[in-house]
């Protein structure tokens, strides 16, 4: 949600930053995501200073330019070159000096420097409203008003001013703070000052011409329903400041009677609808469920299928709006509208969630709705906004407010003590302290006696309705960090099961990070066209959105994701590593699967001075699966290659029927689908099956041996289908006490040697620990290798 410092400071005084307001937002609950400088409009008008055209004559060597004198405020007065047919002497103007930088509205910024045009100096530029974001005509230079004084800054003439943006990530239960008042409400009870509200004072009737009734037929889905109606309005573009208010927090102006319900929306939490009266059929507003089927068009031009449980703003004769989510196209305002009737509701937040999720409907509106607006600021919304119509956009107020509120929410009543807000908090807050805090965030006390408090919380707060909570509301404001740390821990021993799950987690998340690996958290909620196995999908009842509608099957395509993230921010070498699960829906029943999931892709090492950029290949991912296995001192296993749908080419480490892990290389279809263009490799741990295989580990210590090992070289020839492990598993098996451990330093592939067969180069490290070997023994041992070789794998030993 984004949230001006401009905007704030209407609400509240103070004289903090921005940067120490975001700290304090922050600390409140409020969390800052990011803080930026914004402009109205870019650039800011920074450099631009009002001038005077002294003189303007003909340029000599060219019949459209004129060589002008401009009194730009400074010491000595300018020439600039001008080629706008309108410039003449006298003229008011606003001027670029040299080294002003330029912000048109199409092309990019450009320095004004000195130069030569056709022969002539020009020190600047007088500019167009189009060529420094004022607007969108070129048809000559802008020419200000006679009385407009010389030399002072044009971001001054035109009330321009910077502004600070925050992004707050609201969590969903705020929905009080939506709005610049709600978090103005926080950080006056942070500061325990008041807030300075818009003056709806002076709104009145001016006549009843206008007078459209309204009937609810769903009072369950509308508890309250207000409107208002005024004539005589001019539809046109909104004055600057509205529209930069609204272009500061990311709105894009429409017109003025758009731009003051989306104002009064962002301003007070309170969304507002304004018909065409004109368009009203019947002259009156019925607010009841749509009819099953029935097609209708919305603002976007899409036609749509109403369901039965849609809340519909109907006239007498068809749907106008679908309440509290988006509004029809045939009765919103356009430029011929004159007549305007506004609407401020209150409608049912699950009625308004499940339509805006049926219909895939995502807008300002119904985000609040969702959450929970106040039926209390209805009226009041609709003074203000009838107000900024009038002053804005003219016209009368043609209809008294009709107000339909036939069963009116009652505050939540919360009865808290002093005693437990203090024992959740787990500190010893003044009484007083409590209770000023409270009063601040607006809610009252109904009755106070022997350290209990009966509370009535206004219904904007719709998450505060047990005590715990409104412990939270305190504690918000008090401070999280005033709490101080206690300097006593009370501890007891516990037993727990070997292997420490969360210990050996950290032991190889640690290994992994300090090997160049980052840890990533990707979201569980996922697309169902990343299900691979549809039958076993985990679907959402409710899901947010389409792009979040079932639980992850694999860890690889959320990964994918956020490899496709930062390879397209520049960041092209990854090395990422996830613990998490994946969901699964066997035999009915729900079923949760630790993984661990290894991922890396672009270079091995940073291109240097001393050696060039290499890609990262399949071995270097195998280096880290090895390194992961043998930290868990996992050393008995079998190994296979894999070509499967998740697979473009990997291996398998199993034991027995129970796979450990499966790695390679990412399939073309997989990257496709996750927009990642480079070439990715990756592990799927079975984490749980690690951890069930480490259970029986012990740690044994021995000294190093005394006497030396011996290395001893085969060259040998085999089937193109004997692989290493092959030959290693015979090896030990002929001699199972000296041989320590067997290596493979060459592999040969080619047409020197016969068809069908490929060459290894094996070493063999043969170790006693009671003696030192002598030839004899040694030349047996490698007999016996080389004998069971030659049998079991048919290779030919080279000599």
């Amino acid at each position: 949600m984004k949230i001006s410092y401009n905007w704030l400071k209407q609400f509240i005084q103070t004289d903090k930053t921005p940067q120490e307001l975001s700290l304090i937002l922050t600390n409140i609950g409020l969390e800052v995501e990011s803080l930026e400088k914004v402009q109205p409009i870019a650039g800011g008008l920074e450099g631009l200073v009002i001038g005077k055209v002294l003189t303007c004559v003909q340029h000599p060597n060219a019949d459209r330019l004129r060589v002008t004198t401009v009194d730009a405020g400074g010491a000595e007065h300018i020439q600039v070159v001008c080629g706008a047919p309108n410039v003449a002497e006298g003229q008011k103007v606003v001027v670029a000096t040299v080294g002003t930088t330029v912000y048109p509205n199409e092309g990019e910024p450009f320095k004004i420097n000195k130069s030569k045009i056709r022969g002539e100096v020009s020190e600047g530029m007088i500019c167009a409203e189009d060529e420094i974001g004022l607007g969108g005509s070129h048809a000559g230079i802008m020419v200000l008003p006679e009385d407009t004084p010389v030399g002072i800054p044009a971001k001054e003439y035109f009330k321009m001013e910077d502004d600070y943006l925050y992004e707050i990530g609201l969590t969903p239960n705020r929905a009080d703070a939506a709005s610049h008042l709600g978090v103005a409400r926080d950080l006056a009870a942070y500061f325990r000052t008041g807030i300075t509200m818009p003056d709806v004072s002076s709104f009145k009737t001016d006549n009843e011409d206008l007078d459209i009734k309204v009937q609810v037929e769903d009072e369950d889905a509308c508890p309250r329903y207000s409107s208002v109606s005024i004539s005589g309005v001019t539809v046109a573009d909104s004055p600057d400041w509205l529209q930069n208010k609204l272009k500061v927090i990311g709105i894009r102006p429409i017109n003025n009677i758009v731009d003051i319900t989306n104002y009064v929306l962002h301003e007070l939490g309170q969304p507002l609808h304004a018909f065409d009266a004109g368009q009203i059929t019947g002259g009156k507003v019925f607010v009841k469920k749509a009819t099953e089927g029935e097609p209708f068009v919305t603002l976007d031009g899409v036609e749509r299928k109403l369901s039965a449980e849609d809340l519909m703003i109907c006239n007498a004769a068809a749907p106008m709006c679908i309440a509290g989510v988006f509004g029809g196209k045939s009765s919103g305002v356009t430029a011929e509208t004159t007549k305007v009737f506004l609407e401020s509701a209150y409608f049912n937040s699950v009625s308004v969630r499940k339509t805006s999720k049926r219909h895939n409907l995502k807008t300002d509106a119904s985000f609040r709705y969702e959450r929970g607006t106040d039926p209390e600021v209805t009226v009041y919304a609709l003074k203000r906004a009838a107000l900024l119509i009038q002053e804005i956009a003219g016209g009368t107020i043609s209809s008294s407010i009709l107000d339909l509120y036939p069963n009116p929410v009652k505050p939540f009543e919360v009865e808290v003590s002093y005693k437990n807000i203090n024992n959740l908090i787990g500190a010893s807050i003044p009484d007083t302290e409590i209770k000023a805090i409270i009063t601040a965030l607006g809610i009252a006390v109904a009755e106070e006696k022997e350290g209990q408090l009966s509370l009535l919380v206004p219904n904007y707060k719709v998450d505060v309705t047990r005590e715990c909570d409104v412990t939270e509301e305190v504690l918000r404001i008090y401070g999280y960090d005033n709490i101080a740390i206690p300097s006593k821990i009370n501890a007891s021993l516990s037993y727990g099961s070997k292997p420490d799950r969360e210990l050996t987690q950290h032991v190889i998340a640690d290994m992994l990070s300090a090997n160049g690996f980052l840890e990533i958290w990707c979201n569980s909620l996922t697309k169902s066209t990343y299900s691979k196995n549809i039958d076993e999908a985990v679907y959402l009842l409710n899901p947010l959105s389409s792009d979040l509608n079932v639980m992850r099957q694999s860890l690889l395509m959320p990964a994918l994701e956020s490899v496709a993230y930062n390879q397209n921010r520049k960041n092209q070498d990854v090395k990422f590593y996830e613990f998490g699960k994946t969901y699964h829906l066997i035999n009915e029943k729900y079923v949760e699967r630790p993984r661990l999931l290894l991922l890396i892709s672009g270079t091995s090492l940073a291109e240097q001075w001393n050696h060039k950029a290499n890609p990262v290949s399949f071995y270097h991912l195998k280096a880290a699966v090895d390194a992961i296995i043998g930290r868990l001192g996992i050393n008995t296993y079998q190994t296979e290659e894999v070509n499967d749908e998740n697979f473009a080419y990997g291996v398998r480490y199993f034991r027995g029927d129970k796979t450990i892990v499966t790695f390679g290389a990412a399939t073309a279809a997989d990257r496709k689908k996750g927009d990642v263009d480079k070439e990715v490799f990756y592990a799927d741990f079975d984490w749980a099956l690690l951890l069930e295989m480490i259970k029986k580990n012990r740690i044994i210590n021995k000294e190093v041996p005394k006497y030396p090992s011996v290395r001893r070289d085969l060259s040998m020839l085999v089937d193109t289908a004997v692989t290493f492990d092959d030959l290693k598993a015979i090896a030990f098996k002929t001699e199972k006490k000296l041989l320590k451990n067997v290596q493979v330093f060459d592999v040969y592939k080619g047409d020197k040697l016969p068809e069908g067969k490929k060459s290894y180069a094996l070493n063999f490290t043969l170790q006693d620990e009671e003696q030192t070997l002598t030839d004899k023994q040694i030349d047996a041992v490698m007999q016996k290798i080389i004998s069971n070789l030659a049998q079991t794998a048919k290779a030919e030993i080279r000599k």
